[in-house]
């Protein structure tokens, strides 16, 4: 039986995940960071983006995160974010909706403070990279 650790999954609404895994990925502000058993303790920030995980036996699922923190401890990994997104549950269409109210507000950036600007800016990086995620899961499932 291969080793694992606990992995929990929490956004501000909901706990998302909280199982065994043998590893997972998640998209760290500096890159994308590989988290496998008796990992060295870390607390990095995330970016918007994929976690991957590889649950006992092999199998991975996705879930989208806005972005958050991870800590990481020998035997727990620990990802907070604002939103977590399981896959099955991504929406192409509200994605699409929100990527496209954020380049609206972008594009009429006159008068807006910067709190807002910066605001619009986050939304629409969330909206392209869940995008990102459903293009690559459904070229994933259609192979």
């Amino acid at each position: 039986m291969a080793i694992t650790m606990h992995l929990n999954i929490v956004s501000a609404e909901e706990e998302i995940y909280s199982n065994p895994a043998e590893m997972v990925i998640v998209p760290g502000s500096a890159g994308e960071l590989g988290i496998l058993p008796q990992h060295a303790q870390l607390l990095s920030s995330l970016k918007p983006g994929e976690v991957i995980i590889t649950k006992p036996g092999g199998e991975q699922q996705s879930i989208f995160i806005s972005g958050g923190i991870v800590e990481v401890q020998p035997h727990v990994v620990t990802v907070l974010s604002d939103t977590a997104i399981r896959e099955d549950d991504l929406d192409k269409e509200k994605a699409e909706q929100a990527k496209q109210h954020a380049e609206e507000i972008l594009n009429s950036s006159e008068g807006l403070d910067d709190h807002d600007l910066v605001k619009a800016q986050a939304e629409l990086l969330q909206a392209i990279e869940q995008l990102k995620l459903i293009d690559k899961l459904r070229n994933k499932r259609s192979h």
